[in-house]
């Protein structure tokens, strides 16, 4: 990482916004660019920050909140114009605020995308519709199998390109989608590669719910992916993707912004993959990220939108004039101008102040008489439960526009909370009891001005139901929001695009008087990804993958027929038995088959055997840590101690910190043999209970080949 510094600037606050929902306007007669942001409240406003100074230039109210903004014009010229969605409806607007056009799309989702191609070609996309007009007048309609992330114009086809959470981008053409691209992650943001699109202008760099930034060349019908990159200081979801020369290199640079509040810069190096630069953190989600010439004509700008409202900008202007020999002079007229500004905030702050206690008094007294109601205060809550492959684990994000006073999770199926290291709430575990149906009661108490909490929680399959996340703000009065989040009982699976046909797979098959709906409705049911419509065909194939274990499982089902094949028999079992008793409260018959690989057994040992080996290794050489440290102590030195514990005291931190990521991979191990092996033998229609404390014996003393040959054992 390169040692370049930038400072932050906050220009103002305006209401929540969502993502995509801020623009930089093309440079003014001055050389400096003005900001367009639209938020929930529905307010359309532009902004001149120009000298530190934010001046409003047009504010437009609309009916509905504003869901996207985005820029267009005419092919080679500057794009000017302002187009927004709110509701159904897109209106346009000159840079100056003057609306020259408002168009409703009758659409029955609130559009969440749009896509302008030369001023004529307008692509809008809801959940999972998507309609082309062209100028205004209605070109075709598609009703997308996945849901709709963004959109992005092709500028070597004029084709748009969707992306869909189902871990792909897909091409559009006369309202069909004619090419899918494989993805490996969900796509939650496209832009275009070094804002043309690279030589061909078919090169789009995407971000994914997970982290992952790519490259995709989408060249006729054999698209590349180029290069997938992943980085070391963040997973959190890419919310927003900018190419400029940020660093004044020549060279066009990376900018991304995540929604855990990162904003990094990266370089490309002679291969063209990414480099990290440079990186920053503001602890609240970034919703919109551009870079310009915002302040000052001489400097570069990264300007952000976030959650909560804030505008502000990164630039190294700050830093670079309080520098060299001519600092002093301008650090000396920027101070008497900082002065009148705190005179003025002051003033500000002082009216603000009488006019709340003006307000609380009439609260108060208001609050007195004997037909007084209190109202409740409203609040918006931004809350992701999304699953992360690397920690196979979920993470549970929570921001509130005001600060947060306390959080209270309660579960009614058996989870683990992990540590996370961008929490600094204090944290309270309650006694439970599972017998009562209660398996979790923790607090979050958090410290002043906490907006944004994030937990990250594991589950175990097979165990299904309900975490209630209860939020309480630092509001008066006191409100608190209840949050609702289902663990299904293929809680560990993500999609994936492909099943390997060359694993030993187990297979169930279900047979009896359901719809195709019903179906499509307990797979959803069994596992997270599912589209929430069933498939328009007469039929629907589905492929998941465990990210803990990377075992997979394939769901085929039509009317009144599925079938399910995995290479993990506990995973045939989980869905056995959960869609036995759907069926049961539906009073529905079924007919169940089944026919068991028995290689599929050891197949799944193999497997586990590697983390279980990795794991009982890292558990031996932390037991040893302690030991290690008192032996030091009384003999001053560790010359006399093997190569081997001299190591283990060397990286103890290391070793610990990892040990503490992981607290019940062992346990969560341990269980998933004993399941496996019960399961085993329940398709036989055995009951091996009485066995488990054998096998867990065995496991004590883990060796691989005995494991195997234990489960061979009648």
């Amino acid at each position: 990482m390169m040692d370049i510094n930038f400072s932050r600037l906050d220009y103002l606050q305006v209401g929540v916004t969502t993502r995509n929902c801020m623009k930089l306007l093309p440079p003014g007669s001055d050389g400096l660019q003005k900001v367009c942001i639209g938020d929930r409240n529905g307010a359309l406003s532009i902004y001149s920050l120009k000298s530190n100074e934010p001046k409003s230039v047009f504010s437009q109210p609309l009916s509905k909140q504003i869901t996207r903004v985005d820029l267009a014009g005419k092919d080679g010229q500057s794009r000017d114009r302002i187009f927004v969605a709110s509701g159904s409806e897109i209106r346009g607007f000159s840079r100056n605020g003057k609306q020259f056009v408002q168009f409703d799309t009758n659409m029955t989702e609130n559009i969440r995308s749009i896509a302008i191609s030369n001023l004529s070609d307008l692509y809008v996309a809801g959940n999972t519709s998507f309609s082309h007009f062209k100028d205004l007048k209605d070109q075709g309609y598609l009703l997308c199998p996945e849901v709709i992330n963004d959109i992005l114009v092709l500028p070597s086809t004029k084709l748009p390109v969707l992306a869909c959470k189902d871990r792909s981008v897909k091409i559009v053409e006369n309202c069909q989608i004619t090419l899918e691209v494989s993805l490996p992650g969900s796509p939650l943001v496209l832009a275009l590669y070094n804002n043309n699109g690279g030589e061909n202008g078919d090169e789009i760099l995407f971000g994914t719910e997970d982290g992952s930034l790519g490259l995709l060349r989408l060249c006729g019908s054999d698209p590349e992916l180029e290069w997938v990159f992943n980085s070391d200081l963040s997973s959190a979801g890419i919310t927003a993707i900018d190419s400029y020369d940020i660093t004044g290199d020549g060279m066009l640079d990376l900018v991304v912004a995540r929604e855990d509040g990162s904003v990094e810069i990266y370089a490309y190096d002679i291969h063209d993959k990414p480099v990290l630069r440079w990186s920053y953190n503001c602890n609240e989600t970034i919703t919109a990220m551009a870079v310009g010439v915002v302040n000052e004509k001489s400097y570069d700008e990264i300007v952000c939108s976030t959650y909560g409202g804030w505008i502000f900008g990164l630039t190294r202007a700050v830093l670079e004039s309080s520098t060299g020999a001519d600092a002093a002079g301008v650090a000396t007229s920027s101070a008497g101008a900082g002065d009148g500004k705190l005179d003025g905030l002051r003033e500000e702050i002082g009216q603000l102040q009488q006019r709340v206690e003006k307000e609380r008094d009439k609260y108060q007294t208001m609050s007195t008489k004997g037909n007084a109601v209190s109202s409740v205060p409203l609040f918006d809550i931004n809350d992701r439960f999304i699953l992360t492959p690397v920690d196979a684990a979920y993470t549970l994000t929570i921001e509130c526009q005001a600060p947060i006073d306390n959080l209270l999770l309660q579960s009614d199926v058996p989870v683990d909370i992990m540590d996370t290291e961008k929490n600094s709430a204090v944290v309270s575990l309650s006694a439970v009891n599972p017998d009562e149906g209660n398996h979790l009661l923790a607090t979050y108490r958090c410290q002043a001005n906490t907006t944004r909490l994030e937990i990250k929680v594991r589950t175990i399959e097979g165990h299904y139901g309900t975490l209630m996340a209860y939020v309480t703000p630092r509001l008066q009065p006191k409100v608190c929001q209840l949050l609702a989040y289902h663990i299904k009982p293929l809680s560990l699976h993500r999609r994936a695009h492909e099943l390997d046909e060359s694993r030993p797979l187990n297979s169930l098959t279900l047979t009896g008087a359901f719809s195709l709906a019903e179906i499509h409705h307990w797979v959803a049911f069994l596992v997270g990804e599912v589209p929430e419509k069933a498939p328009a065909d007469e039929a629907g194939w589905l492929v998941f993958e465990n990210t803990f274990l990377g075992t997979q499982f394939e769901a085929r089902y039509k009317k009144g027929e599925a079938v399910f094949r995995s290479d993990n028999l506990s995973t045939i079992s989980i869905i056995k038995e959960c869609l036995s008793k759907e069926a049961t409260k539906r009073k529905i018959a079924l007919q169940i088959g089944y026919e068991v690989n028995d290689q599929s057994v050891s197949h799944t040992i193999r497997l586990i055997a590697p983390k279980l080996k990795s794991l009982l290794h890292l558990a031996k050489r932390v037991t040893l840590i302690e030991p290690l440290r008192e032996l030091m102590l009384s003999e001053q030195s560790a010359e006399f101690l093997s190569e081997e514990f001299q190591q283990i005291l060397l990286e103890a931190d290391e070793l610990q910190r990892l040990f503490k990521r992981q607290p019940a991979h062992l346990e969560r191990l341990y269980g998933m043999i004993t399941d496996l092996y019960i399961d085993k033998f329940k398709f036989q229609g055995q009951n091996v209970k009485s066995r488990v404390s054998a096998l867990m014996q065995c496991l004590q003393n883990y060796d691989l080949q005995t494991l195997l040959e234990f489960f061979e054992a009648e």
